[in-house]
């Protein structure tokens, strides 16, 4: 993906080439003129000494333009992303679309579609169980917070249920300032060492400023820990119009440009080369109730906008899209989860995160996981459009049969019928009444009631082997030592 290029752009473009160019000119400027504030003394001598204005008393940085773009430069183009087991995962590249549970919400909703409770360590045990089987969603996510977990510990004990119950490739992240050093610690004894890790990443971080134009201490440190360990970062600035962006589109574009900007930079100056997801979380604050949708077109529009900016730049993208506000898994879940998803999808973001999540990013449903599966599918399938060939144009077929001819029973139908069509799971029903209503007449919720407890009873995802299972628990128990943790829920016992 070429630096500074419009050759990777996207079939679906809200930006001309040259609102673009706008948008980084001025980025360039505020970064500058305005700066950032960087709430760490080394993240602020790290600056300093790499040619920064800094400020260390106000903690603002101003950021020279070469120095920008030459961050940008360094930043790899694509990113190839392993599973645990060291196999290629994902290819984080160009418009290549990946789904991903949704992260961060506290609550999880019980099977019966109605009752919320704080999330548990089971409830993870249960996502990345149920996601493992799911062949749309290629990323697992540490997708809740755990409620009987002790805080310290929650960043690494959630990807060491993950790296338990899946091998798939993971989306983490951390809310304390020794998190990704764990975490570095826990995926090192899988890859078989720190070195083998940096060759083979299992993992992408989410790291957060705190809008407007700010980023926390745990936050620098994040990045700071990431860029030595060379983890993958992806990069989640919030625009949120009106609130702690400006009220129009294109400014909170350009105040996420800043943000991401700013993180890059501090990334690259740790260690050129450090692989970034140029990333966000859009949320529109409607004013009229004081609550922030991840779903609402406004912020589906941000995103797409930023896509563009990521691919000027030459990297992979990222967005929260696929869930919904709803408090239930109803109709409105449906529309918003589809619409969402399927525009980032057509906006060609790479990682797409929110699949099985509801309430504002507040509350996971297992149940909205596996009928999401099917949107993914779906989306997936309008992003690979229509092949034009010989054999697929059909001249010779169409010609052979001519008005009236019956295609059914060609050997091209036979060759082309499964290849051509999206075949979704019994979740979505395709059949005439009579024959739904001989099934039981269930609506979707029960039908993916009746696929998770599928899942659960008879699906087996790859184990983890001894060797790497013990070290994995033999780290976990030395972190708890550390942290004075004497017994977590699901072990290492």
């Amino acid at each position: 993906m070429a630096k500074f290029s419009f050759d990777r752009q996207s079939k679906y473009q809200l930006l001309s080439e040259e609102e673009i160019k706008t948008i980084h000119e001025k980025a360039l400027f505020i970064l500058e003129h305005t700066g950032v504030k960087f709430d760490s003394e080394e993240a602020l001598r790290i600056l300093h000494d790499h040619g920064c204005h800094v400020d260390f008393e106000k903690q603002i940085v101003k950021f020279p333009g070469e120095l920008v773009l030459d961050s940008i430069k360094k930043t790899p183009e694509s990113i190839q992303l392993y599973d645990r087991e060291g196999n290629p995962g994902v290819l984080l590249d160009g418009n290549s679309p990946y789904f991903a549970p949704g992260s961060a919400p506290i609550n999880f909703m019980e099977s019966d579609g109605v009752t919320v409770r704080t999330a548990e360590a089971r409830d993870l045990k249960n996502i990345s169980l149920v996601n493992d089987a799911l062949n749309n969603i290629k990323l697992q996510a540490t997708a809740v917070n755990l409620h009987d977990v002790p805080k310290l510990i929650g960043d690494s004990y959630r990807l060491y249920l993950l790296l338990q119950n899946s091998p798939k490739p993971a989306v983490s992240g951390a809310f304390s300032v020794h998190g990704i050093t764990d975490m570095r610690d826990m995926l090192a004894v899988i890859a078989g060492g720190e070195d083998a890790l940096r060759e083979k990443p299992r993992a992408v971080f989410d790291i957060c400023p705190s809008p407007p134009l700010k980023w926390t201490h745990i936050s620098c440190q994040n990045i700071i820990d990431c860029a030595r360990f060379g983890l993958p970062i992806e990069t989640i600035s919030v625009p949120m119009p009106g609130a702690a962006s400006p009220a129009t589109l294109a400014g909170s574009v350009l105040l996420h440009t800043v943000e991401t900007l700013s993180g890059i930079v501090l990334a690259q100056v740790v260690s050129p080369g450090t692989p970034m997801v140029y990333g966000g979380a859009p949320m529109y604050f409607d004013m009229r109730f004081g609550t922030t949708s991840l779903n609402s077109m406004e912020a589906e529009l941000i995103s797409a906008a930023y896509a563009q900016m990521a691919k000027f730049y030459g990297m992979p993208c990222h967005t929260y899209a696929g869930l919904s506000d709803s408090k239930l898994v109803d109709v409105q879940a449906g529309l918003e989860t589809g619409m969402s998803g399927l525009l980032a999808v057509q906006a060609g973001i790479n990682v797409i995160s929110g699949a099985g999540v509801i309430d504002f990013c507040n509350t996971f449903s297992i149940e909205k996981l596996v009928i999401d599966n099917e949107m993914c599918g779906m989306a997936l399938r309008v992003a690979e459009g229509i092949k034009c060939s010989e054999e697929t144009l059909a001249v010779d077929l169409i010609n052979e049969l001519g008005p009236g001819g019956d295609f059914l029973s060609t050997k091209h139908t036979l060759n082309w019928f499964r290849k051509e069509p999206y075949m979704p799971s019994n979740i979505i029903d395709r059949r005439n009444r009579p024959s739904w209503e001989e099934l039981g007449a269930e609506d979707t919720f029960r039908r993916a009631q009746k696929q998770v407890q599928e899942i659960m009873e008879g699906h087996k995802p790859v184990e983890l082997d001894k060797d790497r299972r013990d070290a994995l628990n033999k780290v976990t128990e030395d972190i708890m030592e550390r942290l004075n943790i004497k017994e977590l829920p699901l072990g290492p016992f």
